[in-house]
């Protein structure tokens, strides 16, 4: 629709990441803020698209927090691939104003998390203490349905998603790691996060973006990409971890910091983690 919208390209504008903004993330964030003020339950809100905090309301009433990445793969929107977005939500726990540094908590606190997937078709996963569910959009009602109750992670890791482009500039630790995967398991690569972890939550398999001697911190954004889908993977049974550190104990030092990640199935996170310690 986007195409038929006039929604394709760029803007001519940089966001706070030095990204250039995509007219469909403009409307993505535009989306994000209305429905979330309607609510009357949100705060404030942080997004990849805004270099401060968002304030909805000074109103104690309004007990939550959200943070989230209206359009993730938005350099894939012109090309027709599907993209998504991701969030998570935190309970307030201040009584004044909220401010940035409310917002810089570790993942553990979060209460729901979740994205959504726009593809073949239209789905929202989310992650709440109970476990993780997924919802598909019945075109006919305009209604989500419940399709996949209580998913968990496949044991077996099927696939990895990486970018090999950047083998080289891989610590010797993460180039060891992910030539254990090469022989066990197929490359599947989107380019779009939320894409590739939904396969691999499906069909079992792990995300890889780490780091590399260009981006030693890699470019994922650790408060509202990597934490909210390491809660999702967490509560099916998966894992999250930026190659030393568990990514959901790792506490923001700023709204937009970045983090490498590597996040799906448990034991090769862990195999992953291992090749990073013993290198």
């Amino acid at each position: 629709m986007a195409g038929l919208a006039g929604m394709l390209g760029g803007t001519g504008e940089v966001n706070v990441q030095g990204e250039v903004v995509q007219r469909l993330d403009v409307e993505g964030q535009l989306a994000f803020e209305r429905c979330l003020q309607e609510t009357g339950q949100v705060a404030a809100m942080v997004s990849e698209e805004q270099e401060q905090i968002v304030t909805v309301t000074e109103d104690t009433s309004h007990p939550y927090l959200a943070v989230f990445d209206p359009v993730d793969g938005s350099s894939n929107i012109d090309v027709a691939v599907t993209i998504g977005s991701i969030f998570g939500i935190y309970r307030r726990t201040v009584e004044g104003p909220v401010n940035a540094e409310t917002f810089l908590r570790p993942g553990t606190e979060q209460v729901a998390a979740g994205y959504t997937l726009y593809g073949s078709s239209t789905m929202f996963v989310v992650a709440t203490e109970a476990g993780v569910d997924a919802y598909t959009l019945d075109p006919d009602s305009n209604r989500f349905r419940l399709t996949h109750a209580s998913v968990r992670f496949p044991e077996v890791c099927a696939y990895y998603s990486v970018n090999e482009h950047y083998f080289d500039l891989w610590a010797p630790g993460v180039q060891r790691g992910v030539g254990e995967l090469r022989t066990n398991c197929a490359t599947r690569y989107v380019g779009s996060l939320v894409a590739d972890f939904h396969r691999n939550l499906l069909k079992g398999g792990v995300f890889l973006y780490p780091g590399d001697s260009k981006n030693p911190s890699g470019k994922l954004r650790l408060l509202y990409e990597a934490a909210p889908l390491a809660f999702v993977a967490e509560k099916a049974g998966g894992a999250a971890s930026n190659g030393v550190e568990r990514i959901l104990e790792l506490m923001p030092e700023g709204l937009h910091q970045r983090t490498p990640l590597f996040v799906g199935n448990r034991e090769a996170v862990a195999k992953i983690g291992s090749a990073i310690a013993n290198s």
